[in-house]
């Protein structure tokens, strides 16, 4: 098994129908390969087909065209060895909130099978991994969001997957527990294992994942390391104060300018290619006889390469 990828997918397609109208196509002739033993981060925005993409994987929604196969194995044709092999940690942690942690994952392994001489030996080591050691007897209802966050992706380990897909991990978690998440989640990928990771953070992003993904409309528009995407937009920002900011639009009829937002006495010049974009703010302030002070100069970060290639508008349809 380990000379296959983790997940493969060749013209991935999917299709729901509607009545009345045309078929909406969620996912449109996707190809993706994940190798093993790395975080792998599957962006897009709200209707994009992260979700159905997930859902396949998981071997909770047959493909209408094309194929997925996890560690091999086809989805469609045996999905509960699909099932077998992988975790998942979905947004909505579907915990028993007046059972008690250790009852939670009691309840998980009897469910999955986990071998029986095991189990207790399984509970404690995942316990242990995200830090609910001593709370295994308390109530779930009385955990934080962040807690319960923790227990799931206890329960996602419990079985020792090959793949773990996590699904905006750390959504309304503390700052505490974002970093215990994301510490168990690059531990699991340093172990050999695999993670498949859905965020809109895209500092989780750039903090967690080998390799990215960035869907849109149900079709790949860019795959890469973070840093390489970040590389491939060209670009770099200067923010700026000024005493004449109005003026600052004559900028953009200057070679290598993008772009320039004003907002009051605040300055964001875009520039692009090979130009030295500090030195063209100077010297258009120093010919026009505008006091300019320079606060920072940035590189693309994800944020910036997500909206060139996704763009702005809000989107509120999941797919």
């Amino acid at each position: 098994m380990m000379s296959h990828p983790a997940v493969r997918l060749d013209h991935l397609t999917c299709r729901f129908p509607r009545k009345g109208n045309d078929d909406l196509v969620a996912v449109n002739d996707f190809d993706l390969t994940i190798p093993m033993g790395q975080v792998y981060g599957l962006l897009g925005p709200n209707g994009s087909g992260k979700t159905t993409t997930v859902n396949v994987i998981s071997a909770l929604l047959p493909p209408t065209e094309g194929t997925c196969r996890v560690m091999g194995v086809d989805v469609r044709k045996d999905p509960s060895t699909v099932r077998s092999r992988i975790g998942v940690v979905p947004q909505e942690t579907a915990l028993y909130n007046d059972l008690s942690a250790q009852e939670n994952l009691q309840f998980h392994a009897r469910l999955y099978r986990a071998p029986r001489g095991e189990r207790q030996h399984r509970i404690d080591e995942v316990l242990d991994l995200v830090g609910l050691s001593g709370r295994r007897k308390d109530r779930v209802g009385t955990f934080s969001g962040g807690m319960q966050r923790r227990l799931a992706l206890a329960r996602a380990l419990l079985t020792r997957p090959d793949i773990i897909i996590l699904d905006e991990p750390t959504l309304g978690v503390d700052v505490q527990s974002r970093n215990a998440l994301w510490e168990r989640i690059r531990a699991q990928a340093d172990d050999g294992g695999t993670v498949l990771l859905t965020t809109n953070y895209m500092e989780e992003a750039q903090a967690l994942a080998d390799d990215l993904a960035i869907i849109d409309h149900g079709t790949l528009v860019a795959t890469g390391a973070p840093d390489e995407l970040r590389a491939t937009l060209g670009r770099h920002y200067v923010h700026l104060h000024s005493d004449a900011p109005a003026r600052w639009d004559e900028l953009e009829q200057t070679e290598g300018i993008a772009e320039v937002r004003i907002s009051g006495d605040q300055v964001r010049v875009e520039a692009t290619g090979s130009h030295d974009p500090v030195r063209t703010v100077l010297d258009f302030a120093a010919s026009h006889g505008i006091t300019v002070q320079i606060t920072s100069v940035r590189q693309p970060d994800l944020n910036d390469v997500f909206l060139a290639l996704t763009g702005t508008t809000l989107r509120d349809q999941a797919a």
